[in-house]
């Protein structure tokens, strides 16, 4: 199995992290400060767990006045690059609520080195239309880690992060930065941009369709950015936006010889496969998909859609060998019992069959 992430927090990085924070603030108690990080119940504690009791006791080792505190972070935060460095503006996020000039500066520089898009929604939160005032202006930095933060800081749907329920609600404010950078020339912050839609497309999928129909066709990375800020309409089988992207019913196709591995263990794969065919001089432009119907652990199913090509064509058939694994990962548990695979063409499902996960 991966190591998981959450051990990237080990002695070697909170040593060096002690080594610079002693030279910009000499009163800096390195042995305590590591024995207070590596606490007893370390073990128990999650990744962002880790994240934040960094932050926490960051706090206990530095100055109290946070402004000093934030001179010293500052500099300390420009030799750690990486998501585990969060903790740099955990700390903005947990004692400069009401110190708001300071912490917006604080946000800004250390989302360069990594990034402050979860620090972010709390002042969101509380300080609105400010902050959302705040994010146009980051859309126009000359940073792109910057221009980013503008974008995933307010998706409305960030994982692992609190929701932004009024954007569920009402989008507009987040829109009119996400204009901003529709076409921005780097695509670290166009696909920022095009996550930020698609959690959009969760609650409102209306505004995401029309979003889409007036940013196709001015340019191709703008045309890239909107095929993936679809890609969750376009799993359900969304009509309007299939069609958009010229994939139309899949009546002139049929399914032979499908077929799936009866049985498979928790750790292993899943062979399946089967064959599409036309009447027609080719099969045209085609969607395919495979959905898994997962046990969960109440005894019922929960359907994930997986994406196996897009393409057009131009032969009369096509043979789809794949096989699905259900090695142990981190973001889903397993559970034993009857499962379900169906095929997914251009929306339509054309075959199901059903296995047993051992």
């Amino acid at each position: 199995m991966p190591e998981p992430l959450k051990n990237l927090y080990n002695e070697e990085l909170i040593a060096s992290l002690s080594r610079k924070l002693k030279v910009n603030y000499g009163k800096f108690d390195s042995d305590r400060f590591r024995k207070s990080i590596f606490s007893e119940d370390w073990n128990q504690k999650g990744l962002k767990e880790r994240m934040m009791h960094i932050a926490v006791t960051l706090h206990k080792f530095l100055p109290s006045d946070y402004r000093k505190s934030i001179k010293i972070l500052k500099p300390v935060s420009s030799h750690f690059k990486g998501f585990e460095y969060m903790f740099f503006p955990g700390y903005v996020e947990l004692y400069g609520m009401d110190k708001y000039e300071e912490s917006i500066s604080a946000l800004e520089h250390f989302t360069e080195f990594s990034s402050s898009e979860f620090a972010v929604r709390p002042y969101i939160k509380k300080y609105n239309q400010r902050m959302m005032k705040q994010m146009a202006i980051w859309a126009e930095s000359s940073n792109h880690h910057v221009r980013r933060l503008a974008s995933e800081g307010c998706r409305p749907r960030l994982p692992w992060a609190m929701a932004l329920s009024e954007f569920k609600k009402n989008p507009d404010p987040v829109l009119k930065v996400l204009e901003k950078l529709k076409n921005d020339k780097s695509e670290y912050v166009r696909r920022s941009v095009a996550n930020n839609l698609n959690d959009i497309s969760k609650d409102n999928p209306c505004i995401l369709i029309d979003v889409a129909k007036r940013w196709t066709g001015k340019n191709k990375d703008t045309d890239k950015l909107v095929k993936h800020a679809c890609r969750t309409l376009l799993k359900q089988g969304n009509p309007e936006i299939l069609g958009m992207f010229g994939i139309v019913k899949p009546n002139h196709i049929s399914i032979e010889q499908f077929a799936v591995q009866k049985s498979a263990k928790i750790g292993e794969n899943l062979a399946f496969s089967f064959i599409l065919k036309t009447d027609k001089c080719k099969l045209g432009k085609l969607r395919i998909e495979y959905a898994i119907d997962f046990m969960k652990s109440n005894g019922k199913l929960s359907r994930k859609l997986f994406k196996v090509s897009e393409s057009d064509y131009s032969s009369q058939n096509k043979v789809v060998t794949k096989h699905h694994s259900f090695k142990y990962i981190s973001t889903r548990k397993y559970y034993a019992g009857i499962h379900g695979l169906a095929v997914i063409v251009n929306g339509q499902e054309l075959a199901n069959d059903n296995f047993a996960l051992n």
